[in-house]
């Protein structure tokens, strides 16, 4: 279970302190966006740990059990928590319950990045699973019945589409996209309506396709052979992954293809 399903599923069974990071100036143990939901036992997700962490979570509780809740806090991490960092953090601090879990969902999810991947098959569903706790919203797409498992984690939305190919055309601006359907057929079809989208509109933020060097070569000859210069079809990663990583379990796949994905938002 990733923090978000497991903050909402809490959330049912008792009121929170939802911390925000707002602001950073300098150096800081977490970027903005980052949270936390302190409970009266327990909390989920953290806004960076140390000094400055249990300090929140203290005051967090007390107003939990009735003391005011002071809602934008500074905090300068220097020696008086005992962080070097050296950065100021800026918080902020709401009282939830379930009633908020409807705009707490779009709020949260608001901050993750859109990503589109093409196809359910044993790696697919190996990188939905890599990608549950990351920072990203997923449109997960394939053109086969019954394919998507009957549960999926927050932040994962799950499309039909048959053609497969007409799916890329409702893909969110800035997405990324993934393309590893059951045959190389429909991935073609996929990567070229990709290229043709960077050609009219030039709002994907990357474009990743799945197989060997070889299947990228043959793949540039039909592109070529369909109106795409090979400039345009520079705009494609083939094979996917990060260096130096050759296993081929799903799970080392949808792992080294995860950190990839981390370096194309610089997360």
């Amino acid at each position: 279970m990733n923090d978000l399903a497991n903050f909402f599923e809490r959330l049912a069974q008792a009121p929170a302190i939802l911390v925000t990071v707002v602001r950073v100036q300098g150096s800081g143990p977490r970027e903005v966006g980052a949270w936390m939901a302190v409970f009266a036992q327990g909390q989920v997700g953290t806004i960076g740990g140390g000094h400055l962490e249990w300090q929140v979570l203290a005051h967090a509780r007390a107003a939990l059990a009735g003391a005011p809740l002071v809602r934008t806090q500074r905090h300068a991490l220097g020696p008086s928590l005992g962080q070097c960092c050296g950065g100021v953090v800026h918080l902020e601090l709401e009282a939830v319950a379930q009633a908020d879990a409807p705009r707490l969902r779009g709020q949260l999810l608001a901050t993750h990045h859109p990503l589109a991947l093409f196809g359910g098959g044993h790696v697919g569903q190996a990188l939905v699973r890599a990608l549950a706790p990351l920072p990203f919203a997923l449109t997960w797409v394939d053109s086969r019945d019954g394919i998507f498992p009957a549960e999926v984690p927050p932040g994962v939305r799950c499309e039909h589409s048959d053609p497969v190919h007409h799916a890329v055309r409702d893909v969110a601006a800035g997405s990324a996209v993934l393309i590893m359907s059951f045959s190389h057929a429909e991935d073609l079809d996929v990567v070229a309506e990709c290229l043709l989208r960077q050609r009219q509109a030039h709002d994907l933020r990357w474009v990743g396709l799945i197989g060997s060097r070889s299947k990228w070569a043959s793949f540039q000859h039909r592109l070529v052979a369909r109106g795409f210069s090979e400039a345009e079809c520079v705009q494609v990663t083939c094979p996917i992954g990060m260096p130096g990583i050759t296993g081929k379990q799903p799970e080392v796949i949808a792992a080294s293809v995860a950190a990839q994905l981390l370096q194309v938002f610089a997360l």
